[in-house]
């Protein structure tokens, strides 16, 4: 029933132009009827709960039935985030200064809750620092994210009106990459998405990718315009080229000239070790999606997401050359899915 009902609200929401837009794309790209395109799109959706993005990024035109059902779609990533998270404690992880004070350990730099601190406070916290990353406190894919420098200001007390008049929430210390992340792209910090899923008492990582920027903005989420490669949780080196949500292929980062299959990820085993600790925090939450950046110093904690994205899966083509998704990895941890 809660597979139907997600069904029937995805057909009475669905932004209809994009769908056909769809269809157009992926005749050009396949071959393929329109008619037979628009129809098997609509099966795939009921049959595997996959929306009409999934169909053309995860090439569902050019997979077979058996083939189909290895994947994890946004329906089947969805039924997941609904059977192991309980929606009484996403506040945690919805709202930063919520999730920076209850995984503080793993923050390694200064936050303060603007929205929340006097002036003193704020001139306190600039006092050291030449520039800061502001965020609303529900920020997601980047939104809302800027770098903003002391010297861009002729006060600070200027600087903390301009805030006050953004709206502000969570201002922070900018985190500085290990060189060996900075290289790969030196316009953004290049977080890992580490997905682990608790099972009986036990935290599994389940999936790991590395998302980088590609333009001036300072944030790598693929929703923003970013790339990702899967790692190999074994060696922690970048399995493939990066693919971005316009299904382009990037064997070197376009503005590092950066080779990315086969680069070692620094401090790999403590990027692991963190996420599979951190997971037992809120028990509650059991598939969490940990965006882990990596200083000189070691791992640390962008954010976490409760509802982790699925597009970030290792199922487009180049990715998943022998057609085979990331379901059977989900399936080892969770029964009946």
């Amino acid at each position: 029933m809660g597979r139907l009902k997600y069904i029937f609200h995805c057909i009475l929401h669905m932004d209809y132009k994009s769908l056909f837009d769809t269809v157009k794309t992926v005749h050009e790209v396949s071959g393929k009827n329109r008619i037979w395109l628009f129809f098997d799109i609509i099966k795939c959706g009921f049959k595997y709960g996959a929306g009409y993005k999934d169909y053309l990024l995860c090439a569902f035109y050019d997979l077979s039935d058996k083939q189909r059902a290895t994947y994890v779609t946004r329906g089947i990533n969805n039924s997941i985030v609904k059977s192991l998270n309980d929606p009484a404690y996403y506040h945690i992880f919805d709202n930063k200064s919520e999730f920076y004070t209850t995984f503080a350990e793993y923050l390694h730099r200064e936050w303060l809750h603007f929205s929340k601190c006097t002036k003193e406070q704020f001139l306190d916290f600039m006092q050291d620092k030449d520039e800061i990353i502001c965020k609303p406190d529900d920020a997601s894919c980047g939104v809302g994210v800027e770098k903003l420098k002391k010297a861009d200001y002729a006060t600070l007390d200027a600087m903390y009106e301009d805030l006050k008049k953004k709206g502000a929430d969570v201002i922070e210390e900018v985190v500085i990459q290990h060189p060996d992340m900075n290289r790969i792209n030196p316009g953004s910090v290049n977080t890992i998405r580490v997905y682990t899923v608790l099972s009986d008492g036990v935290s599994n990582v389940v999936y790991a990718c590395i998302r980088m920027g590609n333009s001036d903005r300072p944030v790598d989420n693929i929703n923003a315009g970013g790339m990702y490669s899967p790692i190999d949780l074994e060696t922690g080196k970048i399995a493939c080229a990066a693919c971005d949500k316009q299904r382009i292929v990037y064997e070197r980062h376009p503005r590092s000239g950066c080779l990315l299959k086969g680069y070692q990820i620094p401090y790999w085993d403590k990027v692991m070790d963190i996420c599979r600790e951190a997971a037992h925090k809120v028990p509650q939450m059991g598939y969490i999606g940990w965006d882990v950046a990596i200083t000189k110093d070691g791992p640390l904690f962008i954010e976490a997401n409760n509802m982790p994205g699925h597009d970030a899966f290792p199922q487009m083509p180049l990715q998943a050359p022998d057609k085979i998704g990331i379901l059977p990895v989900f399936q080892k941890y969770i029964k009946g899915l």
